[in-house]
């Protein structure tokens, strides 16, 4: 379930401030049209920071009723609270969720110890298939290889994605529990190399605006086709890059934007592109074809 080309979709909101639900379901019927293997609602890129408490529930029902089970969706219920984590991965699991994707606690710097209580207490908890995700500079720490290779041994973890951007940590990984755990991408510009290790695949940003594109990259290296693979990664690191200018999810919800596919709007604290980031990202997705 959790492989090939996965989307972590953004969240638009309408010129009030509110979650657009309309153009959420148009931008998930994109996805599925593109060839999208998993969508992944309330991630870091769907500012899952800034919705309240009922609108998270809402936003991963929108997405699973949208989706109607045409492909999995790996609901983002991860909270440097454990409690908290517990409370709203549970109510993913009644919604009809296929897995579940769980930051590693953030702000708090957990010892090693601490994370791994965490997941144990969040796979003991909740009987659906969890995505750890390791993202150090997001949360303040590092899961390490070692307590990745620990936590694979509970049966409903299945997978991390791995957004540390440490190739040795992923290889160690892989070497030492691959055949438990699967590891997936979290940085798009990561991908090709990760999945040359044995990586599944990618939780993507880039795939929000352009789905048919890193979907044909991941299904080359999953195919082992790497030169091909390779050339595709070229191609895309201009725009992988780019969705990056500025704090994830601003560009790429500023890229859908002038795709007329959402607006533009972010929630403080985060802000819109600054004019001179905007003019160039608007340059590189002509360039791209993509407007």
């Amino acid at each position: 379930m959790v492989q090939g080309s996965m989307v972590a979709i953004i969240t638009p909101f309408d010129s009030a401030g509110n979650f657009d639900e309309e153009s959420y379901r148009q931008l998930i019927e994109f996805q599925i049209k593109n060839g999208t293997d998993v969508i992944v609602p309330c991630g870091t890129t769907g500012e899952s920071a800034t919705l309240s408490f009922d609108e998270h529930p809402r936003v991963i029902k929108s997405c699973i009723e949208q989706v109607n089970k045409r492909i999995p969706v790996i609901a983002g219920t991860g909270a440097n609270n454990t409690a908290e984590a517990i409370h709203l991965s549970q109510k993913a699991k009644e919604m009809g969720a296929d897995g579940l994707l769980l930051v590693c606690p953030y702000y708090n710097k957990p010892s090693q110890e601490g994370i791994y209580l965490h997941y144990k207490k969040l796979a003991e908890e909740v009987a659906l298939p969890q995505v750890l995700y390791n993202v150090p500079g997001r949360t303040g720490v590092n899961m390490s290889a070692a307590t990745t290779i620990r936590l694979a041994e509970f049966a409903n973890i299945v997978a991390i994605k791995e957004a540390s951007g440490d190739l040795t940590q992923v290889s160690e990984i892989l070497a030492k529990a691959g055949d438990k755990i699967d590891v997936v991408s979290g940085d798009d510009f990561l991908t090709f190399p990760m999945m040359a290790c044995g990586a599944k695949g990618v939780i993507s940003v880039t795939a929000n605006i352009a789905p048919a594109q890193v979907k044909q990259m991941v299904s080359a290296a999953q195919g082992g086709d790497y030169a091909t693979a390779r050339k595709l990664h070229f191609e895309l690191l201009d725009l992988h890059q780019a969705m990056f200018i500025e704090a994830n999810p601003v560009p790429v919800k500023t890229s859908a934007s002038m795709m007329g596919m959402c607006g533009d709007l972010v929630r403080l604290p985060l802000s819109p592109l600054e004019s001179a980031n905007r003019e160039k990202l608007q340059a590189l997705l002509k360039r791209y074809d993509l407007i």
